[in-house]
């Protein structure tokens, strides 16, 4: 399945996950009222039973307020922890105890889980996750989360870091990935807060027991209280069964569809099967000492003991899948070899000589599993772009370390800082006319103040013109920490994006571009909730906007060969169907005029209309771009910014491109 098939699934899921939800609220429901007419309902005769009339009608009053107020509790509890999480990711992965890794760690292991991160991020065309490391906990485990790709988080334990190898930790990274792309983390999130309505019926019943263990015991009304207690506390867990039933429902066939993805991402069965082999081996495996009754489901592996409703496959399963010679003999060796490296890293920390910060910290950690990667584009084949979308390869994650490698390593520490990262994307918009680049950076002072300015002309001076390759790539590195600022400061920093690439009086294919993405990777950020990759709209009911982008695309790909632009123009719609055939017509002259008469207008109102589209209309679009484009046989620098572009406002994670 590619992208688009994924994230159908995941839509179709998250219907099973309501309808599951009521269930389980209604089986509570039917627990608890019996539970409460047992305890205090009144059979007015000897020959009344359960089941007549009569015993529903005189006890009706119980039936009604056990419902009540059960169901409110459940209900005000989703809602609550729900909203709760509106702080994405980043929010769980605090609650679980995750520190933050800051971009200008100089720690080895922190630099390494970055590079990955980073890496597989922009290959795969998704903006760069937050990065946690879970310090406290020994067991290999990992985890990713969020509403959207642009408030995700990516975290991984202690363990993890200390006993995988840059491979495996790569696997791990790539299966967390796959959940990003197929819409899983959305699923996951959600999951969170409508099990918590129906587990905190459990915290109350304890919480009224505990209360009554501390000097509740001479109350007249003790027995009740006790009563209740018990009734509460037994219906929580038969919430728990259910919420654990759902989780294992939700997650265990994801996982196998998970770990599938890590190998074709990587092309690496060792990675994901090694960091597998290595949980089977160590006695701590991949338990977690906080409580991870609420996130078993979006951890890589099991995070406590369950046989009964686990919510991921069994670990030798998990392990054959990748690697059909596997024999769990081998689990015994692989531990002991585990914790001699173990013994040998604590050995070599402790006669390390204390050193001053690195000033390359990533040197030596951007290499794939079969080492250094060369500087310089690879070859990728544009046909097969719309498979990998959602579904990226080694290729293109070898093509951006490369491209992060050769990056000056001033702007990758600029990108990292939380005090030069937005100097570092207004670094990008300064023209090369000295007159006009003047009157940019006094608009910077203006609105940023001197010392801002100052560091943006510092890092001009430095390292000038940035190749166009490597653009977008510095604004990705930079935002994970421009969506740190607080919402007035990205709000300013939009406008006075605005205002320096429209200070010539013209606007570049990248300048919009650069403001666009950035404008939808902040909006998505601060308001993730309402961040879906798919919509309501058909392609068909707005043909113009799509007609627009086309001839867009067509004229900045080909604006030097205005018959090779309307052949690619013509290819497109042919893509499109026969409802888009009667604007193949157009003139060369009437095609030109089309795209360049204010171009960034017509763009504004087809994102507009086009970034709801359903998702099987999304796929047609972008593979009618994609027809124009390739249909020289080559992608440039000006065709992929917008493919990218485009990509960003229908949130498809569109790969990179050599």
């Amino acid at each position: 399945m590619n992208f688009f098939d994924n994230q159908a699934r995941a839509r179709r899921q998250s219907k099973w996950l309501i309808v599951l939800f009521m269930l389980a609220v209604a089986s509570t429901l039917l627990a608890i009222n019996l539970i409460m007419l047992a305890t205090l309902g009144r059979f007015e005769s000897a020959d009344q039973g359960w089941f007549s009339p009569s015993f529903w009608w005189h006890n009706g009053q119980i039936v009604f307020w056990t419902s009540l107020i059960t169901g409110g509790v459940i209900g005000i509890g989703s809602v609550y922890r729900s909203m709760q999480l509106n702080g994405g990711g980043e929010q769980v992965a605090r609650e679980l105890g995750g520190t933050q890794v800051d971009g200008t760690t100089t720690d080895r292991m922190h630099r390494r889980l970055l590079n990955v991160v980073e890496e597989m991020a922009i290959a795969s065309g998704v903006p760069v996750p937050a990065v946690f490391v879970l310090e406290h906990e020994q067991g290999i485990n990992a985890f990713a989360a969020g509403w959207s790709p642009s408030d995700a988080a990516v975290a991984v334990t202690r363990g993890a870091l200390d006993s995988l190898s840059r491979e495996e930790l790569q696997g791990v990274i790539a299966h967390e990935f796959s959940h990003v792309f197929n819409g899983d983390m959305r699923l996951n999130i959600r999951l969170m807060g409508v099990l918590f309505g129906i587990m905190m019926l459990a915290v109350i019943g304890r919480k009224v027991l505990r209360g009554f263990r501390h000097g509740g015991s001479n109350n007249k009304n003790a027995g009740a209280i006790v009563v209740f207690g018990v009734a509460i506390l037994a219906v929580g867990y038969i919430g728990l069964f259910f919420g654990r039933w759902i989780q294992s429902g939700v997650s265990r066939q994801r996982e196998y569809l998970a770990d599938a993805s890590a190998v074709q991402f990587t092309r690496n069965p060792g990675g994901i099967g090694g960091a597998l082999k290595k949980i089977g081996a160590l006695s701590t495996g991949s338990r977690l000492v906080v409580n991870t009754e609420e996130v078993s489901h979006m951890l890589f592996a099991q995070g406590f003991s369950a046989a009964l409703f686990a919510t991921h496959p069994p670990l030798v399963k998990r392990i054959v899948a990748v690697d059909p010679n596997f024999n769990p003999s081998q689990l015994v060796a692989i531990g002991e070899q585990l914790l001699e490296d173990r013994r040998v890293r604590r050995l070599a920390r402790e006669q390390r000589k204390p050193s001053g910060p690195s000033t390359r910290p990533d040197e030596d950690l951007r290499e794939d599993a079969g080492g250094k990667i060369a500087s310089g584009g690879l070859p990728l084949d544009p046909a097969t772009l719309i498979e990998q979308i959602g579904q990226p390869s080694a290729t293109q994650i070898a093509l951006v370390a490369a491209l992060l490698a050769a990056l000056p390593q001033g702007l990758k520490q600029s990108a990292h800082s939380d005090d030069w990262a937005v100097d570092a994307v207004l670094y990008l918009l300064l023209s090369t006319d000295v007159e006009l680049r003047e009157r940019q950076l006094l608009m910077i002072a203006e609105t940023r103040g001197s010392e801002s300015e100052q560091q943006v002309r510092q890092l001009h001076q430095l390292h000038g013109k940035l190749a166009e390759r490597q653009r977008l790539p510095l604004v990705e590195l930079a935002f994970p920490t421009l969506r740190r600022q607080p919402q007035a400061e990205l709000v300013k920093l939009m406008g006075l994006i605005e205002r320096l690439i429209e200070s010539d009086g013209e606007l570049d294919v990248f300048e919009y571009v650069l403001a666009r993405l950035l404008n939808r990777e902040i909006e998505d950020a601060l308001r993730p909730t309402a961040a879906r990759a798919t919509g309501n709209e058909r392609l068909s009911a707005h043909p113009e906007a799509a007609v627009a982008l086309l001839a867009v695309v067509a004229v900045q790909g080909q604006h030097v060969q205005p018959d090779q632009a309307q052949a690619a123009f013509r290819h497109a719609l042919g893509t499109l169907g026969e409802r888009f055939g009667q604007y193949a017509d157009q003139t060369v002259e009437s095609l030109f005029k089309q795209a360049s008469d204010a171009w960034p207008k017509k763009l504004d109102r087809a994102f507009t209309a086009l970034h709801t589209l359903k998702l099987e209309d999304k796929q047609r679009l972008i593979e009618a771009l994609l027809a124009s484009v390739r249909f020289d046989g080559k992608i440039i620098a000006v065709e992929y910014e917008l493919l990218r572009l485009v990509a960003g406002v229908l949130r498809v994670p569109l790969p990179v491109i050599a």
